[in-house]
C-alpha cells in the first residue's frame, strides 16, 4: 500500500473491510471505499471469494491481494481471467507466478500497472498449489488450477515453482550424501524443507517431514517439523548450519515455505553459517536472474544480499547472486 500510495495517477481505490484491505489502506493515507461487510470476527476464504466477485462486477482493472497459494486460488476461482491480479507474497505456499518477489515489488508492479507503464505488460500466469495427495506420501506436486491475467515486469514478480531435471537427481543425491558425511559433532544443523534438503536426512537414514524444517544433531533427529520458539531453544549454546534449497523456478531461499527460518534463526546461526544446495538446472531456469531473500526484515536481508556458494553437486560448487 506504501507503494500505490506515491502513485502519480489518481486512482479509486475499493477494499474489503478491516483486515481485508482497509486497514492497510487507511495506515498508508489511503481512501478507501469499503465494498463488504465481515459477518464474522476474522475473514475466511468465503469472504475473501465474495469480495472478489464484488470487485469483479464493479470493473475494477486490478485486484492486489494478499496471501499464498490458497488465497490466489479463491480469487481465482472468483474472477478467473477477468481481472487481472497481483499477489502479495505473505503465505507459507507460493508456487504461483501471480506473486511478487516481495511485498514491495509487488506493490511496484501495481503501480506500474495504473500508470499504463508498458513495462507492466500483462501475461497469462499459472495459478499453482500443492496436491494434499501427493504431500501424504511424502511428495510434492504442484498442481496447476488455471491461468490468470497478471501484470508482469522481468525484475519485480516470480515464476511458477518448476522442479528440477531428471538427469539432476544424481548430483543431488551425491551432494546431500557428501554434506551428511561432513557434519561436524555438536553442531546443530537446521534443515529447510523440500525434496533437495530431505536427501540429506535421506542419507542419515533419517525419516524428515517434506513442506517442514527439522533438526539434526549428531546424526539424529532431534526435532521435526519444529517452530521458531523450539529451533531457537535447540540452537542455544550450540553451533548451529542452516541447510535450504532453491525453491526452482522462483529462486527463493528465505521467505517462501520456510518461514520459521526466522531472522532471529538466521542471526543465531549467523549468514557465514548458511548452506544451499540446488541442481544446476534450477540456477540456469532462473534466466540469470538472482537468488531472492525475502525474511521481512529489510536490514538482515540486505545483509544476506551478495553472492553465496551453492553445491551443486559431490565437490562441485558455484557462486550465485542473492538479491533481496
Amino acid at each position: 500500500m506504501a507503494q500505490l500510495a506515491t502513485t502519480a495517477v489518481a486512482f479509486r481505490l475499493v477494499t474489503g473491510p478491516a483486515e481485508m484491505g482497509e486497514d492497510a489502506a487507511r495506515a498508508a493515507g489511503l481512501t478507501p471505499e469499503v465494498v463488504y461487510e465481515l459477518r464474522a470476527d476474522c475473514s475466511t476464504a468465503a469472504d475473501t471469494r465474495a469480495t472478489a466477485v464484488i470487485m469483479s462486477a464493479l470493473r475494477v482493472d486490478l485486484i492486489l491481494f494478499v496471501g499464498g497459494d490458497g488465497t490466489a486460488r479463491d480469487v481465482y476461482s472468483s474472477v478467473g481471467d477477468r481481472v487481472p491480479v497481483i499477489g502479495v507474497p505473505a503465505g507459507v505456499k507460493m508456487h504461483s507466478a501471480v506473486f511478487g518477489t516481495n511485498p514491495a515489488n509487488a506493490g511496484r508492479l501495481a503501480g506500474l500497472y495504473l500508470t499504463r507503464n508498458p513495462a507492466a505488460r500483462l501475461r497469462e500466469a499459472e495459478i499453482m498449489d500443492l496436491d494434499e495427495a501427493a504431500i501424504r506420501n511424502d511428495r510434492v506436486s504442484a498442481r496447476l488450477y488455471g491461468y490468470a491475467r497478471s501484470p508482469f515486469e522481468r525484475h519485480l514478480v516470480q515464476n511458477a515453482k518448476s522442479g528440477s531435471r531428471p538427469g539432476s537427481e544424481q548430483d543431488m543425491d551425491a551432494a546431500a550424501h557428501q554434506l551428511a558425511r561432513e557434519m561436524r559433532p555438536e553442531c546443530l544443523y537446521v534443515l529447510g524443507p523440500g525434496t533437495t534438503t530431505q536427501r540429506i536426512a535421506c542419507a542419515l537414514n533419517l525419516h524428515s517431514t517434506l513442506l517442514g524444517v527439522d533438526a539434526v544433531l549428531d546424526r539424529k533427529l532431534i526435532g521435526i517439523d519444529v517452530d521458531e520458539s523450539t529451533l531457537l531453544r535447540l540452537m542455544s549454546g550450540r553451533e548451529s548450519r542452516i541447510v535450504v534449497g532453491v525453491l526452482g523456478g522462483q529462486g527463493s531461499l528465505f521467505g517462501r515455505g520456510n518461514q520459521q527460518i526466522s531472522p532471529k534463526i538466521i542471526r543465531h546461526a549467523g549468514p557465514e553459517n548458511i548452506v544451499v544446495l540446488s541442481s544446476i538446472e534450477k540456477l540456469i531456469a532462473l534466466g540469470g536472474e538472482p537468488l531472492r531473500v525475502d525474511t521481512g526484515d529489510v536490514e538482515l536481508d540486505e545483509r544476506l544480499a551478495g553472492h553465496i556458494k551453492v553445491r551443486t553437486g559431490e565437490d562441485r560448487s558455484v557462486i550465485y547472486k542473492v538479491a533481496s
